[in-house]
């Protein structure tokens, strides 16, 4: 049975209480800061690897933010350890993704290959 509204009130408002949330910031907050030193390094060098592509091929800098949302998607994908034709397949359901939106298919490869080395999925039945 669903439950009723008083009790989904007072379970989100158990939740948002705005002193619990603070101190759980506040206890990883230090993780989160050495993440962020981390990581923002590394994807400010991806992103100016996916410029250079898109300065080399011409590209009009109205399109470089989805283009750079592309290379977020795939960065994002590799940190996870995706690999292999796991990869090729997944980058390649992105590249579809973004094609729709209107974006260049060989932009895309280019950045694929060129920043991220994933190569094109196999053909099934290979």
């Amino acid at each position: 049975m669903a439950a009723n509204p008083a009790q989904r009130i007072a379970k989100w408002d158990a939740k948002f209480k705005t002193d619990r949330v603070k101190a759980i910031l506040d206890d990883e907050r230090p993780n989160m800061f050495m993440n962020v030193q981390a990581v923002f390094p590394q994807i400010t060098a991806m992103e100016l690897q996916v410029k250079q592509v898109l300065d080399g091929l011409g590209v009009s800098l109205a399109v470089y933010g989805m283009y750079l949302s592309f290379g977020r998607e795939l960065w994002s994908m590799t940190r996870k350890e995706i690999s292999g034709e796991t990869a090729a397949i997944e980058a390649d359901t992105l590249r579809k993704k973004w094609v729709d939106r209107g974006l260049t298919t060989a932009v895309l490869e280019a950045i694929r290959t060129q920043v991220f080395n994933i190569g094109a999925p196999r053909k099934k039945g290979r």
